[in-house]
């Protein structure tokens, strides 16, 4: 398997610590450079208000399989929360667009560190990728 970036992402969070636990709760605008030969995959992007963007969380711990939840302080399996350690660490948000010139997104929703590398973006659509009544897990 060879995962190539469509991108990068320029972020103000620097270190794990200054991001927050979920993208949902950065107010803060970020830009998602997106290289040049997928350029064309952009066309109508804009047409979305909001975007799942898929990134390598490129800092993050790859050999536990187990961890303490900040929530409950409880141990879980990785599989069993969104912690950023996990054996392939790759990120899911959905944020919202703000704008977009040429090959610059700029999003809000993302708890991105500067530098991640973009895996993939995709518009997040309400009636699919929404579903009302869900079980939330050990969460709730």
């Amino acid at each position: 398997m060879l995962l190539k970036p469509i991108g990068i992402i320029h972020s103000p969070y620097k270190v794990s610590g200054d991001a927050p636990r979920q993208g949902r709760y950065s107010e803060l605008p970020m830009e998602l450079e997106i290289y040049e030969e997928y350029l064309e995959g952009l066309k109508d992007v804009d047409r979305a208000t909001h975007l799942i963007v898929l990134h390598w969380l490129h800092h993050a711990r790859r050999d536990l399989l187990q961890v303490r939840t900040p929530h409950r302080g409880e141990v879980r399996g990785v599989f069993a929360c969104r912690s950023p350690v996990r054996p392939n660490p790759i990120a899911f948000n959905v944020v919202k667009l703000l704008e977009m010139k040429g090959n610059r997104l700029t999003v809000q929703g993302l708890d991105a560190l500067d530098g991640s590398p973009l895996l993939d973006l995709k518009p997040y659509y309400s009636d699919l990728d929404s579903i009302p009544g869900i079980k939330d897990s050990w969460l709730k």
